[in-house]
């Protein structure tokens, strides 16, 4: 299936005097091509929510309807992150993630031409299991190009390409509208921004890159012998470029050499890559019950006007971007590369904030603490996935990436809106900040776990730096 995908081996190697140069000069392509490349993502993705006001106008769909159409998106998203990601690790990540845009881009051109409710169901659910093609290949290209001590920085700017593309769609969408008009709203949008995808995804095939290996550049263990992770395992029978994805899952993330194991449960020894997955689960329930609920909660119980929520909702959204890349700065160079303690330090202040969400009647000081939270809950989520390409090798980051992004969303996800919601009807809404509460509380747990294997998996290292060291002075002696 991956076979037109599939990574190789270059035939030309590049000369040893032009490594640094090429090194250099290519992984910033690499980097730019993963940010446009998922940006572009959320073009074909969050263009549906702003379709939703046509289609309850135009198709005469109810609320309901509406509501199934976006659980059936995230749902599959959830699904096709573990999936996808863990297939990316087998294949080219440029050719990989220009794929899924391609295809993401086909099924908004179908939903342009939709009018039948089920059809536009059975659309959107290929939408949601193509849009799992691009995190996996994202976070591959930065384990295989940056270092541990760049990744804070490295990961903090890729991660704000989704807040970068959820705020170009309206733009887009609003263009394509003032040209075609009103009664053209279905090409307006999602055919435009399918058009928008293949230009995006055309970039990341010319300016993406593959592993430093596939550039005929030395891998980045080689060049830097302090990158390479330190895991116990038996299975060894086996190079990792000979294993199939699910072989790679199973043995670095799931850590069993018994690949079809007859019980699931002694698949579960990764203790690292389920720390960082739960984690990711309870970070994801807070954002989620926030941005799900906020709008309905600040004009029912607030009372703000429509006007005054979305100021609210736009501090939200926009406030990650410069905490994000602070955080990176933050965790690479005070933190010296343990991410871990900010994400506690985040989902702490993030507790306190929530209350004065809560309990404040001002609406100054409401939209304040709104934004702060805003501010912070991106902080955890994007830390979690730089500690996640580093508690396996290069070469298991997809299935890793993959088992958090599916957790996230269909249990982390799930608890934030549904469970929120079911809390609020049966308690009031003080029910539903009191699972909140519960969520970072169990977050900063999971946080400081994983902390702990963290240091363990650095001191693993360290000891076999020190062993390879000590051989080498040896064999020299």
């Amino acid at each position: 299936m991956l076979t037109i995908l599939k990574t190789g081996q270059s035939a030309h190697k590049v000369p040893p005097e032009k490594v640094q140069a090429t090194y250099g000069r290519y992984r910033i392509q690499a980097l730019l091509s993963v940010f446009l490349g998922y940006l572009a993502y959320y073009i074909v993705r969050n263009n549906f929510t702003l379709s939703t006001p046509y289609l309850k106008e135009q198709l005469d769909l109810s609320a309901t309807q509406i509501g199934l159409l976006s659980s059936c998106m995230l749902i599959a998203y959830g699904i096709s992150k573990g999936v996808m990601s863990s297939l990316a690790d087998k294949a080219s990540p440029k050719v990989f993630m220009a794929c899924g845009l391609v295809l993401c881009a086909i099924v908004n051109v179908g939903l342009g031409f939709s009018s039948a409710f089920w059809i536009f169901a059975a659309l959107v659910v290929f939408n949601g299991l193509f849009q799992g093609m691009g995190v996996g290949p994202s976070f591959i290209t930065i384990a295989n190009w940056f270092p541990r001590r760049e990744r804070g920085r490295v990961g903090a700017f890729w991660n704000i390409s989704h807040n970068v593309g959820g705020g170009i769609v309206a733009p887009i969408v609003g263009a394509a509208f003032a040209i075609l008009g009103n009664e053209h709203w279905q090409s307006a949008s999602y055919i435009v921004p399918a058009c928008v995808a293949v230009i995006f995804a055309l970039i990341v095939l010319v300016l993406g890159k593959g592993s430093p290996r596939e550039e005929g550049l030395p891998s980045l263990e080689q060049m830097m012998p302090e990158e390479k992770v330190v895991l116990k395992t038996k299975n060894t029978a086996k190079a990792p470029e000979n294993m199939s994805a699910w072989q790679i899952f199973c043995t670095y993330v799931l850590r069993t050499p018994q690949i079809f194991c007859t019980y699931v449960l002694r698949t579960l020894r990764n203790k690292n890559a389920w720390y960082i997955s739960l984690v990711d689960v309870f970070v994801y329930m807070v954002r989620f019950g926030m941005i799900s609920w906020l709008p309905i909660y600040l004009l029912t119980v607030k009372h703000f006007s429509k006007e005054q929520m979305s100021v609210a909702f736009l501090f939200f959204e926009w406030a990650a971007i410069p905490s994000t890349l602070l955080a990176g700065w933050l965790s690479d160079k005070l933190f010296k590369g343990r991410r871990m303690p900010l994400a506690m330090i985040c989902m702490a202040l993030i507790f306190v904030c929530l209350i004065g969400y809560w309990k404040s009647e001002s609406l100054l000081m409401v939209t304040i603490f709104a934004a702060i939270v805003g501010c912070l809950i991106y902080v955890p989520q994007f830390l979690a996935s730089v500690q996640t390409m580093e508690i396996v090798p290069s070469f298991a980051v997809g299935s890793a990436v993959g088992l958090r992004g599916f957790m996230s969303y269909i249990f982390g996800a799930s608890l934030g809106t549904s469970l929120f919601g079911v809390m609020v009807d049966k308690l009031g809404w003080y029910g539903g900040f009191y699972l909140l509460m519960g969520g970072i509380v169990c977050c900063i747990l999971f946080c400081y776990l994983s902390h702990r294997g963290a240091l363990e998996l650095e001191r693993q290292r360290q000891n076999a730096l020190h062993n390879q060291d000590s051989l080498q002075l040896a064999d020299a002696q």
